[in-house]
């Protein structure tokens, strides 16, 4: 009986990951006044959520552990967004947000740091996420900050391309047999 090989769910995490970002930040950004955020918490269950946390588990079965822990984390935020902004709590106050996005920029910044032995793509969108969430943390605390949001926002779009390219590079790659998308192997 030949060996049974588990698919690398990595490129599935990349994209529900990348597109819900995307969404999100187009919202950020401000490019299309609200229907960036519609389409983000439609995505943010499903494919940023519930996708991206079973490429979590399953690359819990490929004994990755740094994947299993991003795309699970990554996957329980975006679920966890959802909630926060369609179930919000009376009384929440005004910094919510920028508690939520703290507990995620800590979070992220030492994902970057591990990302460092992964390679440059996906340390590319460990950079560019910690920041987007910088700058959202930032721009979210006290009295909005538009500016810093909107700064969050196109670097959320960079984060989503980096994010995009590396599942491209992931599933391009493995279909082809051979190095089509390079991701610059480090460590």
């Amino acid at each position: 009986m030949a060996d049974e090989k588990v698919a690398d769910p990595g490129p599935l995490g990349l994209a529900g990951f990348a597109m819900t970002t995307f969404c999100l930040s187009t919202w950020n950004a401000n490019l299309w006044k609200g229907a960036g955020l519609e389409s983000a918490l439609a995505l943010a269950f499903f494919y940023g959520g519930i996708a991206q946390l079973l490429a979590g588990m399953w690359e819990f079965v490929r004994k990755n552990t740094f994947a299993a822990l991003a795309f699970s984390s990554y996957g329980a935020f975006w679920l966890s967004f959802y909630a926060l902004i369609k179930f919000g709590l009376p009384g929440g106050g005004t910094d919510t947000v920028a508690i939520f996005l703290a507990g995620w920029t800590i979070f992220t910044l030492y994902m970057t740091v591990a990302a460092m032995k992964v390679n440059t793509a996906v340390l590319t969108v460990f950079v560019l996420l910690s920041i987007t969430f910088i700058f959202l943390t930032i721009g979210n605390y006290g009295t909005p900050h538009t500016t810093l949001i909107h700064i969050g926002g196109w670097t959320g779009l960079a984060t989503a391309a980096a994010a995009w390219y590396a599942s491209a590079a992931g599933v391009i790659n493995s279909t082809h047999g051979k190095v089509v998308l390079p991701v610059g192997p480090r460590g």
